[in-house]
This record gives structure tokens, C-alpha cells and sequence, in this order.
């Protein structure tokens, strides 16, 4: 069945609503005020309703019309933002920009980035997410990502994949004061701590060979979904494990965590910041210029504070 609508009949009924006068409305459109008449008869002849209510001196929509005037403002909206986005895109615009970030970074410290990308007016829409461990790399060479921030340890070898190095996290291991562990002489050995419960966080990967951080052979585990409930395992005294020290040293102040060294830990983890080549764009191209900074898992810390 073929539509007996047109764009045009939507614009023209909506500035006659918004002016309230056909030759108002004419004037705004630069046509005569016949022609809209005619066309308005016509709308009402094809789909069999009445639209205005002409009983007095201005256009008043029946309920059809304004029903129809109310929704079809809708289908302009989108119409227009299509138009956009085809514009965009041909000047170089992705309509869509995915950006994974590693779960143990602060999130909020990307939303001056995202504030200063809107700002910028274009078409391309932002999908934000997070992983664990792995998972980020993962999103990236799986396609549900196009950029990663903070990705962790040496970078997968995939084609298309970019990789710059952000900076680097320092991990300390960390108990409740009132665990076993936090009497125990320094430095702890490996041996000691497998009798402990560790906490972990579940790597998110769907592909690649799950990661894991700091676990010991024969070592108990449980394993959390988020850096807040590993957090809270930890403060509870259910587990022990490594935290960055970003995010333990405000606990330890606190007195809620103490810091405990331990023997033949690797303490500092590289990060990096990552991207499909293979999806490039001015979006990708202006999130890489603003983000590839040797110093950046400070600077996201640092403006968390």
C-alpha cells in the first residue's frame, strides 16, 4: 500500500499549526496561500480524515490533525537527522564510535572527553563501555570496540590493531587490618599467602585466553564481577589480593585496608591505549589525539581527584 504522506505535507501542516494562519504560513514557507489550501484538502481526500476545524478565523487541528501535525514533527526530526548523519559520514564522520575502557580506571574521568567531543556538533554517536583483564583486548580484535583505554600487559599480535603505551599501574597487596595476614612479618611469600583466600576479578574476555592477576598455586579464590566488590571482599576480610595503588591508598588513610610486601610480586602493570586501524575516522582520529599521552593513566586518576 503505497504512503500518502509526504515530508513536505508533514513540514507544511506544522508550520501552519505554529503560525495558526494559512497565509502566515505561506509567507514563512514563500508560497501562495492557495497552494497550501489545495495541498491540506488534498492530505484530507487521500487518508479520509479532516485536519483542521475551519469554523473560525485560525487554523485549529481536530484531533486527527493534531495527532497527526504531533507525530509527523517526530518523523521530521529523524528525517533531518538522517540527513546528517549521510552528510557526515561523507565528510569522514563515523555514525558510531565504540570506547572500551579497562574497569579499574575511573570512568568518570572520560566525561571532560566526552563533553569536549560533543561540543565539536557531530554526527557520530558514543558507546561506552568496560572489561576486565583481558576483555578489553578483546572487545578491541572481536569488533566491540573500536578504541581501548587502559588495556593491560603486552598487546595481542593482530592485524589492524594500534598500540601506544599510557603509562604504567603500581599494585600493592592489601588486607583488613584485622586479617591473619596483617600480623604476619614481612615480606609475605608466596607460600603463606596460598593459605588465604584471594580475591579476583572475573576477566571478561569471549576469545582470548582468560588473564588472571596474582594468584597462587592451590590458592582459594572467590571471584567478583567489579573493582568495587573486590574492594569491598578485601575490606571485609573475606579475601586478600592486589589493588592499584591509586585506588588502595585513600582505603589505607582510611585505615580500612593496610598495604602488606610481599616477595617476587611484579608490582607495576603497562597500559595501553588501542585501536582499530581498520575503523578509522575523524571521531577515532580526534579520541587518539586527545588520549595518546604517555603520562595518561595519571592524568585519569589525577582528574577523579
Amino acid at each position: 500500500m503505497p504512503i500518502k504522506l509526504s515530508f513536505e505535507a508533514l513540514e507544511v501542516l506544522d508550520v501552519i499549526d505554529r503560525t495558526g494562519t494559512f497565509a502566515e504560513a505561506a509567507e514563512l514557507l514563500h508560497r501562495v496561500p492557495s497552494a497550501l489550501t489545495y495541498l491540506v484538502q488534498k492530505i484530507e481526500s487521500d487518508l479520509g480524515v479532516e485536519l483542521f476545524d475551519r469554523s473560525g478565523r485560525r487554523a485549529r487541528l481536530t484531533q486527527a490533525g493534531r495527532v497527526l501535525v504531533e507525530e509527523g514533527r517526530q518523523l521530521l526530526k529523524a528525517a533531518r537527522q538522517l540527513e546528517m548523519k549521510a552528510q557526515g559520514i561523507q565528510r569522514g564522520w563515523e555514525s558510531e564510535l565504540s570506547i572500551c575502557l579497562d574497569e579499574i580506571l575511573p570512568f568518570g574521568s572520560l566525561w571532560p572527553y566526552v563533553r569536549s567531543f560533543y561540543e565539536m556538533e557531530t554526527i557520530t554517536r558514543l558507546r561506552l563501555s568496560t572489561e576486565v583483564l583481558g576483555g578489553v583486548w578483546d572487545a578491541l580484535i572481536t569488533g566491540r570496540a573500536d578504541l581501548a583505554v587502559g588495556a593491560v600487559g603486552e598487546p595481542p599480535h593482530a592485524a589492524n590493531i594500534a598500540a601506544r603505551p599510557i603509562g604504567a599501574l603500581r599494585h600493592l597487596f592489601v588486607v583488613a587490618p584485622g586479617h591473619p595476614l596483617a600480623a604476619i612479618p614481612e615480606p609475605l611469600d608466596r607460600g603463606t599467602i596460598a593459605g588465604f583466600r584471594g580475591a579476583v576479578i572475573s576477566d571478561t574476555s569471549r576469545e582470548l585466553q582468560p588473564q588472571s592477576v596474582a594468584t597462587y598455586d592451590g590458592q582459594p579464590v572467590v571471584v567478583v564481577p567489579t573493582l568495587a566488590a573486590k574492594v569491598g571482599a578485601l575490606c571485609e576480610g573475606i579475601a586478600v589480593g592486589m589493588l592499584p595503588e591509586r585506588v588502595a591508598e585513600g582505603l589505607i588513610r582510611e585505615g580500612k585496608l593496610v598495604a602488606r610486601r610481599i616477595a617476587g610480586v611484579r608490582e607495576h602493570t603497562r597500559c595501553y591505549l588501542a585501536w582499530r586501524e581498520d575503523k578509522g575516522g575523524h571521531a577515532l582520529d580526534w579520541w587518539v589525539g586527545q588520549l595518546d599521552k604517555g603520562d595518561l593513566v595519571d592524568r585519569l586518576f589525577n582528574a577523579r581527584m
